[in-house]
């Protein structure tokens, strides 16, 4: 049954009409034009995605619906017409007023709009005594039932733990529940699940849907995947440089594309039926004098982990009596020079506690990791400074993790000053050959990060990893936040490095399509422990495991257009 036969829309006028809006910024370079022209409707009930990617447009024409846009940016012409209200030039009193009631808002980065000094449930409470709807010992119960909807474990308890105390994903689900606090009549959704594993994902959209059907709520939702607009959304309207070049209900959009742009962003929207990239193994590529003790120059494994065991000390109250949490429990793999191993698991199932385990940033509770048949708890802090160049990581919000202070060029040329290799002008030309690696022109070497696109920003940090010409890279969610065409020109490119360079990934991700393009061999990972492990044939043609075949049904699927 299509989305459309599952809710009824009311026809009549649309809850939100926005009318040939323009917005722009005010930058040291003059005024940019971020969006033009841009009309657009959504009705009751209905579900209006906004596809495009990065820099399209999308989350900027959200913002000035809800007038959240920076200080440097305005609304230069059109309106946006909520309520028998002009949104476009409304007062500030009135967007309070109509804000979190009548418009919510779930903003992409968690980190950035969650308060670190607050508790979560106080951060809840505060959303749904804002407009006076519920206070005291009612408003606790009600976030309580609000983290429980969004999929959070234990949602008393969680109330009185602090934002850093949350996995990524959950965090992006305490501001869903921020978001649908006071059952707003228009829920706008900014890229809400690029965080989150596809079985919270889908269960969060299930949420949003009943809000429609039950409440006649309507939801914006802006996003880069394609598989998730074709299930969730009713009408689909594509963005690019500022403008909608196409939009129609989603049948349409999805079986007969008119425009050039929405046939590419199909083309490049990962499914399990997209082919391998992943480069064949050919360890010859690399030469083995590398191997830590000088002796066995022809190892198979650069990384092999052994039981690995991570226990974190918990705090004692009242409620618990536990004192400590397994996040890892008992697993065992490893990774041949120029192999991508891959880990995907649910938000929490210890995948990114394995990465950093690996990465040398959080102890081993027990077990062992050998590099190059040497376990590293042999060696000395010269052996780790040196260990620390051979193992490089990629993490997933290349904004956070790229000093905002430093210019490109001096980002990636960090590494290398840090080891002491080479001489400041030889550094500047191995700058210069990182940044054609990665598809990036000479000239972005003097910016800032935030002058540059999340995609670009992505380069530069793969870019850094590169730079100690690493054996092992370790990517940790590094394509998931991305739109599909920067995500596919990542993919390709971490394809082309690993044939050029006989590079090792560890593959860390929630995204089954992706790990099975780009992997070798796949460990599925539920609750600390691996559940199932082979080469991606094996795990997404025949699972074994019943979690594994929850996560492949919980895949958005699409049929894009013959």
């Amino acid at each position: 049954m299509t989305t459309q036969s599952r809710r009824s829309e009311d026809q009549s006028a649309p809850l939100l009409s926005v009318r040939s809006l323009s917005v722009s910024f005010q930058t040291a370079e003059g005024v940019v034009n971020a969006v033009e022209d841009v009309s657009l409707d959504i009705h009751r009930g209905q579900t209006l995605a906004i596809v495009g990617e990065s820099g399209s447009g999308k989350s900027t024409t959200a913002s000035a619906i809800n007038r959240l846009l920076p200080e440097n940016g305005n609304i230069t012409s059109g309106q946006i017409l909520f309520a028998d209200m002009d949104i476009a030039h409304a007062s500030e009193v009135q967007m309070r007023k109509l804000r979190g009631a009548g418009i919510g808002w779930v903003p992409q980065d968690p980190m950035s709009n969650l308060n670190p000094m607050m508790k979560i449930g106080d951060q809840v409470i505060e959303a749904l005594a804002a407009h006076d709807r519920i206070k005291g010992k009612d408003a606790r119960r009600e976030a309580v039932k609000l983290l429980e909807m969004v999929g959070i474990p234990e949602p008393e308890r969680r109330l009185s733990q602090h934002p850093h105390e949350f996995s990524g994903g959950m965090r992006q689900r305490a501001l869903i529940a921020i978001g649908l606090a006071c059952r707003p009549r228009l829920l706008i959704a900014d890229e809400p699940t690029s965080a989150l594993d596809v079985t919270v994902q889908r269960r969060i959209l299930d949420q949003l849907e009943e809000l429609t059907t039950q409440f006649g709520t309507a939801v914006c939702l802006i996003t880069h995947d394609l598989g998730l607009a074709a299930e969730r959304a009713d009408h689909i309207a594509v963005m690019r440089n500022g403008e909608i070049v196409e939009q129609n209900d989603v049948n349409a959009i999805m079986q007969d594309p008119q425009h050039a742009y929405t046939k590419k962003l199909l083309e490049a929207a990962p499914s399990l039926s997209t082919r391998s990239i992943a480069a064949p193994i050919d360890i010859s590529l690399r030469a083995r004098e590398k191997s830590h003790d000088g002796t066995d120059g022809g190892r198979q494994h650069i990384i092999s982990a052994t039981n690995l065991v991570k226990d974190f000390e918990l705090k004692r109250s009242f409620r618990t009596q536990e004192r400590y949490f397994r996040a890892v429990n008992e697993a065992s793999f490893s990774i041949s020079y120029g192999q991508t191993v891959s880990i995907v698991g649910e938000s929490g199932s210890g995948k990114s506690t394995i990465a950093n385990m690996i990465l040398g940033l959080e102890p081993i509770t027990s077990g062992k990791i050998d590099v190059d048949g040497q376990d590293i708890a042999g060696f000395s802090k010269d052996d780790f400074f040196a260990f620390r160049r051979r193992v490089q990581p990629v993490f997933q919000n290349p904004y956070a993790s790229l000093d905002p202070r430093y210019s490109v060029e001096r980002s990636i040329a960090e590494p290398l000053r840090v080891h002491r290799v080479d001489s400041r002008h030889a550094r500047r030309q191995r700058v210069a050959q990182l940044l054609d690696q990665v598809a990036l022109p000479n000239s972005v070497a003097p910016r800032l990060p935030h002058e540059l696109s999340g995609g670009q920003q992505q380069r530069v940090a793969i870019a850094r990893a590169l730079a100690l010409a690493p054996d092992l890279v370790v990517l940790d969610e590094a394509v998931s936040a991305l739109d599909v065409l920067v995500q596919d020109q990542i993919l390709e490119l971490l394809a082309e490095l690993q044939r050029e360079l006989g590079l090792s990934y560890l593959f860390i991700s929630h995204d089954l399509a992706v790990v099975r393009m780009i992997s070798h061999q796949v460990h599925v990972m539920n609750s600390g422990e691996f559940v199932e492990s082979g080469t991606p044939d094996e795990i997404f043609a025949r699972p074994q495991s019943e979690y594994t075949r929850e996560l492949l049904a919980a895949i958005p699927t699409f049929k894009a257009a013959s």
